[in-house]
């Protein structure tokens, strides 16, 4: 526990004060959100859990990563406005959605070809078809309401909690 908490501590420096302050260094703010990661492997020692495959980690920090790039798109206008560099206050709302999309592309892919998920990847690959749509038909470079923003964080939170209990029930993350 010790080690987790100076691991905390010292990823909380990293993200948040200067020198380092990487939290306005883009797109190391976005690799950061691999400390996400590192607390599943904590716990894995701590319970003296077997270790998760390299691939499961993989999924995991690309997780980690479209999550957060779906904040920072979620937060362009604030962010502009309080002086705050992120990833996709540089890139632009629609070229953000496509590295999004891109990284959303690539976890199905893994998930099909590492693991054979195909009920996972097809999730994931209409996740992203919804995000091709939202930059080419529907909202483009267009910001969202707040009503339009509560909706999509309720569906996406809906759709984590069901992939969540489709990923405990199927046990195939734990099987490359």
């Amino acid at each position: 526990m010790f080690l987790l908490l100076v691991f905390m501590v010292l990823i909380n420096i990293i993200y948040n004060f200067e020198p380092f302050r990487i939290k306005e260094r883009p797109p190391f703010e976005i690799f950061i959100q691999i400390g996400y990661v590192t607390t599943a492997l904590f716990s894995i020692q701590l319970n003296e859990l077997p270790q998760l495959p390299w691939q499961t980690l993989v999924y995991l920090a690309l997780f980690a990563f479209q999550a957060h790039i779906a904040g920072e798109i979620m937060d362009i206008e604030p962010d502009v406005l309080a002086g705050k560099k992120t990833t996709a206050g540089v890139l632009g709302r629609k070229k953000s959605k496509m590295l999004m999309t891109g990284i959303v592309l690539l976890e199905s892919f893994l998930v099909w070809f590492w693991f054979k998920d195909i009920v996972l990847a097809l999730f994931l690959g209409c996740f992203a078809f919804w995000l091709v749509l939202d930059v080419l038909v529907f909202f483009k470079d267009k910001p969202y309401t707040l009503p339009q923003m509560k909706l999509f964080g309720y569906a996406i939170n809906i759709s984590a909690i069901v992939s969540m209990i489709w990923v405990l029930y199927s046990g195939k993350l734990l099987l490359p």
